[in-house]
């Protein structure tokens, strides 16, 4: 599919432009160039996707939950009917090759198909009480209006990890699209729109953060928000929906650690290291971007690191690696951020430049970067970079390594490679993060396990996972008295 020349908001089942008509380009990330027009959506259009929102969820939400996932599996059919056409509307926007942007794809729909068959499970419970002629239950309703507000750098599988859940639950959707993927955000709405989602249910707004995403997140009547991004925007949106108490999920960063033992498999974890540090051009908020690795293997770890490292392919085909940063302010700060780690004191051993080559002068391709001899207090050891940059550390054993793992400001992932089962054990009893590994890599998620971290990687909530349900739905005690004199 070709990408559309400009992108539009989704209200109320009418595709419209931003009520100024403002626009905004998106920028193709190989070439640099403009691929097509965004609406730029304001406050007053997100009041309208949220009047849409709130005017659509009674019905929605008055549907059995069974129905409300039968509509969301025949979703889910026409995303597998279109696999390719999605994943090329997500290879054109990120530039990622069309071999990830289908295995994102496929992500996106099995999360879809986890979330449309809890429809069938969106249990309450019953419970004992302690008065006579009294039966206790809880069930589950809707919050009312969610309002989502996404990533660019898996933008089909954000879609799916947010909507989903929020639609199964009941609640009427405004979907705030990434600024650098809206067409991705587009095109799923018209596929639930074809598959028969009611008009209104969700709603989707294109446009820049401060513009369009924190006047959803201060909308009086949004009453859940899941924000996924940067810790800086995330702390902001937490304070914004704290004065009004509304509910707000938060996936932000992560700095995460990636620790090779003395026994580890050298081969495996170093290419494990690299999938980590590298893998979607390091665009994961679960990168592995600080490799602890025991002094005694440092040196051969090192080599080999270094090694895989050379061996990376640049650009969007399906023979490469990985493809470019999403834009250039991002690649801009990459660079700026290696720079100043140089300048101080640390030792630079590959990359640490776009590529200046005539394949790849004009998008924002970032080398993969490898740095040492940086200070565990650096910035470049603390800031998350979202980009192919990793530095290596040195120490004595276990001890310092797990020490220095929990030395982070972060708390998203944390990976082990061991072939001592008791540290791998210990290791994820004592690391400070939500998700922990031995022997792969720094990430992993599955649509059936709860994601979210400790620390600035969020504020203790959890997506996907049936845990996602408590975040989208609220829990009403009902009590139901008898008279037994009556029977």
């Amino acid at each position: 599919m070709n990408v559309p020349e400009f992108v539009p908001n989704l209200i109320a089942g009418e595709e419209r432009p931003a009520l100024s008509g403002k626009t905004f380009d998106k920028c193709d990330p190989c070439k640099g160039t403009p691929l097509f027009s965004v609406a730029r959506s304001e406050a007053a259009d997100v009041a309208e996707a949220v009047r849409s929102a709130r005017a659509s969820q009674p019905a929605w939400g008055g549907l059995p939950a069974v129905r409300r996932g039968m509509v969301l599996h025949d979703v889910v059919r026409l995303m597998e009917d279109r696999r390719e056409e999605i994943a090329q509307v997500v290879h054109r926007e990120t530039g990622k090759s069309m071999k990830d942007a289908l295995g994102e794809t496929q992500a996106a729909i099995q999360v879809g198909l986890f979330y449309a068959s809890e429809g069938q499970r969106l249990y309450g419970r019953t419970c004992t009480t302690g008065v006579p002629n009294r039966f206790s239950m809880t069930v589950r309703q809707p919050v009312g209006v969610a309002g989502l507000i996404i990533a660019a750098n898996t933008p089909i599988a954000n879609v799916a990890w947010k909507v989903f859940p929020a639609l199964v639950c009941g609640n009427g959707v405004v979907l705030k699209g990434a600024e650098d993927t809206p067409a991705t955000a587009w095109l799923f709405g018209r596929i639930a729109r074809e598959a028969g989602l009611p008009d209104g249910v969700l709603n989707i707004v294109q446009g820049l953060g401060p513009e369009a995403g924190q006047p959803l997140v201060e909308h009086p009547d949004v009453g859940v928000v899941s924000f996924t991004g940067s810790a800086r925007v995330g702390k902001l949106l937490g304070r914004i929906a704290g004065e009004r108490l509304a509910k707000i999920s938060l996936e932000l960063g992560g700095k995460n650690a990636f620790v090779v033992c003395d026994d580890a498999d050298i081969d495996s974890a170093a290419d494990w290291a690299i999938l980590s540090a590298f893998s979607n051009a390091g665009q994961r908020c679960v990168a592995g971007a600080r490799i602890i690795v025991f002094e005694s293997v440092y040196e051969a770890f090192k080599r080999r690191f270094l090694e895989r490292t050379g061996e990376l392919r640049l650009g969007s085909g399906d023979g490469d690696d990985f493809g470019p940063v999403i834009n250039g302010r991002q690649l801009a700060n990459m660079i700026a951020s290696v720079k100043k780690a140089v300048d101080d004191g640390a030792t630079l051993l590959t990359g640490g430049d776009r590529l200046k080559d005539a394949a790849h002068a004009d998008g924002f391709f970032m080398a993969p970067t490898v740095l040492e001899n940086v200070p565990p207090d650096a910035p470049i050891s603390r800031e998350e970079l979202f980009g192919p940059i990793c530095c290596l550390y040195a120490v004595p054993g276990f001890a310092e390594a797990l020490a220095l793992a929990n030395d982070c400001d972060y708390g998203l992932s944390a990976c082990i490679h061991t072939g001592n089962f008791h540290r791998g054990i210990a290791f994820c009893q004592a690391v400070e993060t939500g998700v922990a590994v031995v022997n792969a890599g720094t990430f992993g998620s599955e649509p059936h396990m709860p994601f979210g971290g400790t620390k600035n990687s969020g504020n203790g909530s959890r997506e996907p996972g049936t845990e996602a349900i408590d975040i989208y739905s609220d829990l009403k005690d009902i009590y139901i008295h008898t008279d037994k004199g009556k029977l």
